[in-house]
């Protein structure tokens, strides 16, 4: 009798950490699909795929959620929603970048070179070259470490179960209004500086209309466009910079505002 009630609490046990492993899963596999630098085409799929289950099995012995079956199927949506707001989130600053290089290549001519980027989609070269800069910065201020913390956080923050995806709602559209205004302010310098050299040739039009003006702005906007891009990188660098600070604080508000009370 001891031996088949001691099987039974086993078996208990072993279900009960399968339910875990597969939830935590669940929420490291749809975090690590959408934060950058881990979700990036660079890195082999086994390689992510290895990380999330190396990840899960560590958290495992450690989480324990305590749910009932009935609540499995609406686990399952949160813990999806909360991984998607999460990765969203983290991303704000790479798909700022990428947005300012897009209104940047706009501005001075180039917007008819694009190319796919399997994380942003169709995008340009310019704002390849800043994406490419900016996951270089990225990697140097450490700030894939304040990710790989974040998500162990997130277990203790939001256990399953204890998640409340609508006060996000209105976050994530301020995050999205957010998106735009930093990508206007990195793309700024270079917009005005294109929009003056734009006035001063139509003034240099109305003043000698032979001119053929079109061959003359065209190489004048990629030069000073990439001038200026040159001058105000510090500039860019100290607002990224910033942000990527202020990533990890960010990320933990984010929970804290999705904790049930």
């Amino acid at each position: 009798m001891q031996e088949l009630m001691a099987d039974t609490l086993n078996a208990e046990l072993a279900s009960g950490q399968i339910i875990n492993f597969m939830l935590i899963l669940l929420r490291v596999s749809v975090l690590v699909s959408m934060l950058p630098v881990f979700s990036g085409s660079q890195l082999p799929v086994q390689f992510k795929i290895g990380l999330v289950v190396f990840i899960a099995l560590i958290l495992t012995p450690v989480v324990n959620f305590q749910i009932s079956e009935n609540q499995i199927p609406l686990i399952i949506v949160k813990e999806i929603l909360i991984g998607m707001a999460l990765g969203y989130a983290a991303r704000f600053v790479f798909n700022a970048v990428n947005m300012a290089g897009v209104f940047i290549s706009f501005a001075v001519g180039m917007s008819m070179g694009r190319v796919f980027n399997p994380e942003m989609g169709s995008t340009t070269h310019l704002a390849e070259i800043l994406g490419s800069m900016v996951m270089l910065m990225f990697l140097a201020l450490d700030a894939h470490h304040d990710l790989i913390y974040v998500v162990v956080q997130s277990f203790k923050i939001l256990p399953a179960g204890s998640i409340n995806v609508l006060p996000l709602v209105p976050e994530m559209i301020s995050i999205g209004a957010g998106l735009f205004v930093l990508s206007i302010k990195l793309a700024a310098p270079v917009m005005l500086g294109i929009f003056l050299a734009q006035v001063l040739t139509g003034f240099l039009y109305k003043a000698a209309p032979q001119m053929n003006i079109f061959f003359i702005t065209m190489p004048l906007n990629i030069f000073l466009g990439f001038s200026i891009i040159i001058i105000s990188l510090p500039v860019m660098e100290n607002v990224i910079g910033i942000n990527f600070s202020n990533m990890r604080e960010d990320l933990i508000r984010l929970m804290m505002m999705a904790k049930v009370s």
